[in-house]
């Protein structure tokens, strides 16, 4: 028996269950927030150069980073798996990019800001094929496969700047993350068409549910014919492209790598943006615009704190609450709860009229 009411309320109730659109809702919570505590805050101007400025273009940009990393854990989580790895590939990228244009020296040089991508490219993608090793190779947990690279990849970092902070000029590099398309952030605009593309991949083709398969059962995909280990290969080497891509993203900005702070703890941030998206971490299912969606959220709640003035110290705690406070709404359970309580409070106050009567 089908229990969505036909007609509007019908569309609405199917909207409703969609999981992401409680992180839309909390966006929009979180907006009017600030929006309260100053009347101007979702104002965007145009610059003198022609650039959109504003503190919803500011929470885009910071938006960037995170849905890379987000979507890369969305299809490992997908396969039942799990990416401890991606902040420190972002660093052991940002790295790897760093270092090369600093021993260049060109500040002008397209050519050399290709080639500083195509390596953190090739060497992200090796990082992601090193836990693709572990986990369909070795046959080691995803958990404990992915926290060795994370725990080993922050110290290949410091070797490969010689634990000093490493910068460099470039500015064709430097435009990955500070530059404009028609007054757009363009970090955000390369994060819209990556996330596009890996969607139109997953959705247009075969393989977004032959992940699933391998998330829901393994054993049974194997007798279907789904080669397990070729995909596990690609969702941890696309994992760790796209926290390469981040960790450009992240050192472009000011175009120097902290080999203690860039990508720190943002894989925590990357599994908050999945699980608000609708992703289950028990696999089988995933929801790529859902994970953007929750990176938006993260980067707007990271916003948020600093614009509430709220102190280092209390900053997890207030993100611990919003981010319970949204997935126990996401619940279907609690959401039942709720709704029996709402039925049930009704019937008793008109037994209690029946036995005044």
């Amino acid at each position: 028996m089908n229990d969505t009411a036909p007609g509007p309320l019908g569309a609405l109730v199917s909207v409703v269950k969609n999981q992401y659109i409680w992180g839309i809702a909390a966006i929009a919570l979180l907006l009017i927030i600030n929006l309260i505590g100053d009347p101007s805050y979702l104002a965007i101007t145009v610059s003198d150069s022609g650039d959109l400025v504003g503190n919803v273009i500011d929470i885009l940009r910071a938006a960037a980073p995170i849905m890379m990393i987000a979507v890369g854990m969305c299809l490992v989580v997908a396969t039942k798996g799990i990416d401890l790895s991606v902040g420190s590939v972002m660093v052991v990228a940002g790295a790897v990019a760093m270092e090369y244009l600093s021993s260049v020296g060109s500040p002008d040089s397209i050519g050399a800001a290709l080639v500083a991508v195509v390596l953190v490219v090739v060497v992200s993608g090796a990082l992601g094929a090193v836990n693709a090793i572990l986990v369909s190779v070795v046959g080691l947990q995803p958990f404990i496969s992915t926290l060795v690279l994370m725990l080993a990849g922050r110290g290949l970092a410091k070797v490969i700047t010689s634990g000093q902070n490493t910068s460099a000029q470039n500015e064709a590099f430097s435009w990955i993350a500070n530059g404009r398309v028609f007054g757009f952030p363009a970090i955000f605009l390369i994060a819209l068409a990556i996330v596009i593309l890996v969607g139109l991949l997953v959705r247009r083709s075969a393989l977004g549910l032959m992940l699933e398969a391998i998330g829901m059962d393994a054993q049974a995909a194997r007798l279907a014919g789904v080669n397990r280990r070729a995909l596990l290969f690609a969702v941890y080497i696309l994992s760790g492209v796209l926290a390469g891509i981040a960790g450009i993203f992240a050192t472009a900005t000011v175009m120097t790598v902290d080999v203690s702070r860039t990508g720190y703890q943002l894989e925590l941030d990357a599994i908050l943006a999945v699980v608000i998206g609708g992703t289950s971490l028990a696999g089988g299912k995933f929801n790529i615009t859902g994970a953007t969606i929750g990176a938006i959220l993260i980067a707007t709640l990271d916003k948020t704190v600093v614009f509430l003035g709220i102190s280092s110290s209390a900053t997890p705690a207030f993100k611990a609450v919003i981010i319970i406070a949204l997935v126990l709404l996401q619940s279907e359970r609690v959401r039942s709860a709720f709704r029996t309580r709402r039925v049930a409070r009704p019937r008793a106050e008109k037994k209690k009229e029946e036995v005044a009567a």
